[in-house]
């Protein structure tokens, strides 16, 4: 019975004692957890700090995709001659602006003199069998010769106006007129012409290089219709249809923003990868514009009406973003502090209070707000200087 006694006492005096503790490490715990911090109006005005409210507005909502500008095939060629031969000339040189029809470079090409000379003699050939073909159908009429002559010369003449069309398409090819050879000029020298207007991207030969059919001289590309290639996640596919409008920047130079709109969306995944290829037409000015840039795109998928504020009054810290609102809660004084107020007595403050928020879609340099808490109705909110004050709480210590 004795034994049981001192066992009694012995919990209800250790009872007592641990009660307290725990009590005191609460309380503790929550002064460390201030939240709310004083600025002076002398702070306020060196940090230039601004207060404002919480705004409606109608925020864009968008998808960020990365991508490269590119040509289409239709608006690059390549530049070379139909014929054999040694370049003479080179007039362009990458960069240079061409337009279509515009001469690239000559050739020399001695075989060209021998088409020509076929081209005069089957004109005069023609010109011999029409005599022919005349003086015979007037020797039928007048019974002084068989029909099969006029059919024997009407089918040789046939035959050579064919030979000439050949020829002379021939030399259309090679860019050489009909007519100046008709009236005996033969040429040697071959004009190579732009297919395309564009820029010169590449000159691949040199003057004195032997050319053929499969041996580019140099290649043009379009830019007037830059496209651009994007790549999207799977699960931003259900959000995407052809005519959404998207904004882009160069990823190395991100000043200047830029339009396109999608004219086509992938069926496949791309390379073996988890993303689906967007295909755009870029819209506008395309002035620093060029192939296989890298660029940076945000497609506009829709609007909404939401809690915002600027997206300089969001900072983060520990992870989480947070707000200031304006309050009439004064923070602990740390020692810090109450040397602050010893020096100045008569210098007025404000107060402000961290508010933890979760961030939504970005657009016009506002940001969606959800807050983590109920706020205040009609608070003020800090929209500019909020780092000032978030660095002035983790300094004394109030966070």
């Amino acid at each position: 019975m004795k034994t049981y006694l001192i066992f009694l006492t012995l919990a209800l005096f250790a009872a007592s004692c641990g009660s307290p503790a725990t009590v005191s490490e609460e309380e503790v715990h929550e002064e460390n957890e201030s939240t709310t911090v004083s600025i002076t109006q002398a702070q306020m005005k060196t940090a230039d700090i601004a207060l404002g409210i919480i705004e409606m507005k109608n925020l864009k909502t968008s998808i960020k995709a990365n991508g490269t500008l590119t040509v289409p095939n239709q608006n690059k060629a390549l530049v070379t001659s139909v014929s054999n031969g040694v370049i003479k000339t080179l007039l362009v040189q990458p960069g240079t602006y061409v337009k279509q029809g515009q001469t690239i470079a000559t050739i020399i090409n001695p075989d060209a003199a021998q088409i020509q000379q076929q081209l005069q003699a089957t004109t005069a050939q023609i010109k011999l069998a029409e005599l022919e073909y005349a003086r015979q159908k007037e020797l039928v009429s007048g019974n002084a010769a068989p029909l099969k002559n006029v059919q024997r010369v009407e089918a040789e003449l046939s035959t050579l106006r064919s030979a000439k069309n050949s020829l002379e398409k021939q030399m259309g090819a090679l860019g050489i007129s009909a007519a100046q050879v008709n009236r005996g000029n033969i040429v040697t020298t071959i004009a190579v012409r732009a297919p395309i207007s564009g820029t010169i991207s590449e000159v691949s030969a040199q003057i004195g290089s032997n050319v053929d059919a499969s041996t580019p001289i140099a290649q043009i590309v379009n830019n007037s219709s830059l496209h651009l290639d994007l790549f999207v996640y799977e699960k931003d596919l259900p959000r995407l249809t052809a005519n959404q409008k998207i904004h882009f920047t160069l990823t190395n130079n991100p000043g200047k923003e830029y339009d396109a709109d999608i004219y086509s969306i992938g069926t496949a995944f791309a390379n073996e990868t988890k993303t689906i290829p967007v295909h755009a037409v870029v819209k506008g000015d395309k002035t620093g514009l060029i192939e296989g840039m890298n660029i940076t795109a945000v497609i506009s998928i829709g609007s909404a009406v939401v809690s915002a504020v600027p997206s300089a009054a969001i900072v983060s810290s520990g992870g989480q973003d947070f707000i200031f609102i304006a309050t009439d809660q004064k923070p602990e004084e740390h020692a810090e502090e109450k040397e602050v107020a010893k020096s100045k007595p008569g210098e007025p403050a404000l107060y402000f209070e961290r508010i933890p928020v979760q961030k939504g879609v970005s657009d016009i340099g506002y940001t969606e707000i959800i807050p983590v808490k109920e706020l205040p109705a009609n608070a003020r909110i800090v929209t500019k200087g909020a780092f000032f004050i978030l660095a002035k709480m983790t300094n004394t210590g109030e966070h």
